[in-house]
């Protein structure tokens, strides 16, 4: 049995080996079956490719041929449009920029246009320049100490009105103390040989004492001591040494009093402002590049928080001022009233008139022209403008002096700008030509 079985396995392993070579050789037999069939229709197809081939062919020639006489066509109308292009410009002679404006009433009136006949005549004018109130330096005064001090006691507010004379703070200083106790010491002696005479106490002690004593005074009265402070030290009872006040060396108002008592204060250092505000500086700034001459004694409008008051010219800087890069002009204003105060800002307005007849147009009226050049329109007829070129002269207040104009002439004082933008219209062509 078992023999058996090994023969029928030995059988099937040798029989498969052929089956499977036979199956591989059918499947081939086959695939050429199909590559055959595959090549008929190649072929078939590739026949019909070649048709349209020369089908495309004969196309091309015939698209070729209507390219080359679209072309043609073109050029011939190309030609014909350069040829018409050309007699176009032969017959306009090009297109140049309009040199007059027209204007009917309507356009004159909407856009504010403004003229007047041109005279040669006399101009009042008038110069702004920003201004500021100040103490006028000759009637006010500083009140400092001239040697380190306290301060004891005010006697003044701020604003009130004080006399010459009048006590203003009492200081103390050990500087003050020393000079007046040498006054006291040198003046017996001094009162005593004076009462002896030159003849009994000899020269050199008799000059010496007087010495003393007028060095002793004017100590004290450097100090800021006065006459009847000095007078007081005489009296052997005043034992208040180092004590003295300042008072006021002019009439006038306190505008400052920056100090407090008990403080100690500087030689130099201000602690009372006074002013005598009857008369005020006014110091205006003019451009560094103003040409203006103004007289001694020349009048100027002052106008500061709504007053008005006239002021004259007193003194002139010949520098320019550092911070503003100005020119400085101090002028003396009257204030009876007591109306204007320093620290005030002011508007300054010089009054001039000129010497001989001009031509001169607002700056409203000058325009540049396409050059650069500065042009004025003129009125040669109603509603007519035409554009003539200026040389500008000097600045007359809000005026500006002309020359190429004459007088007689109808020029356009305001809305230039529109006139100048008609004429640009009328040499603007849209085509380009």
């Amino acid at each position: 049995m078992k023999k058996t079985l090994i023969s029928v396995f030995a059988l099937t392993l040798l029989t498969a080996p052929l089956s499977f070579v036979q199956a591989e050789e059918d499947a081939h037999q086959e695939v050429g079956h199909d590559h055959a069939a595959s090549g008929d229709d190649h072929q078939e197809v590739t026949g019909e490719e070649g048709e349209h081939k020369e089908d495309h062919g004969e196309e091309g020639e015939h698209e070729e041929e209507g390219e080359h006489e679209e072309e043609g066509d073109h050029e011939e109308e190309g030609d014909h449009e350069e040829e018409g292009g050309h007699g176009h410009e032969d017959e306009n002679g090009g297109h140049e920029e309009a040199a007059t404006a027209s204007i009917n009433a309507k356009q004159k009136e909407l856009a504010g246009i403004e003229v007047a006949t041109l005279e040669s005549k006399h101009v009042d004018y008038e110069i702004y320049a920003p201004g500021e109130l100040l103490t006028n330096g000759y009637t006010s005064y500083h009140v400092s100490p001239r040697v380190a001090s306290v301060v004891l006691r005010r006697h003044v507010e701020l604003g009130e009105h004080v006399t010459k004379g009048q006590p203003l703070v009492t200081l103390f200083s050990e500087t003050v103390a020393q000079a007046q106790a040498g006054y006291r010491k040198a003046f017996p002696e001094w009162k005593r040989i004076s009462g002896l005479g030159r003849s009994v106490v000899g020269d050199q002690r008799f000059n010496t004492a007087k010495a003393n004593i007028e060095a002793a005074r004017a100590t004290l009265l450097a100090y800021g001591l006065n006459d009847d402070d000095i007078g007081a030290l005489k009296a052997s009872g005043v034992d208040s040494l180092g004590e003295y006040m300042l008072r006021a060396r002019v009439d006038g108002a306190v505008l400052t009093d920056e100090f407090e008592q008990g403080q100690r204060v500087e030689a130099g250092q201000p602690l009372v402002t006074l002013a005598d505000e009857s008369e005020l500086w006014v110091e205006a700034h003019l451009p560094a590049s103003s040409d203006i001459v103004l007289e001694k004694g020349a009048e100027a409008e002052v106008r500061a928080a709504g007053r008005v008051g006239v002021a004259t010219v007193s003194q002139e800087a010949h520098t320019i001022d550092p911070v503003t890069r100005t020119r400085i002009v101090r002028l003396e204003l009257d204030n009876p009233e007591d109306r204007f105060h320093p620290g005030m800002f002011a508007d300054v307005y010089f009054r001039f008139k000129t010497s001989e007849p001009v031509l001169a147009v607002p700056e409203t009226a000058l325009m540049r022209g396409a050059d650069g050049d500065w042009t004025v329109y003129v009125e040669e007829a109603e509603g007519e403008y035409e554009p003539v070129e200026v040389e500008l002269g000097r600045s007359i207040g809000g005026l500006r002096e002309v020359s190429g104009l004459a007088a007689g002439q109808r020029v356009v004082l305001r809305g230039a700008f529109f006139v100048a933008s008609e004429i640009a219209k009328g040499g603007f062509d849209p085509h380009n030509h």
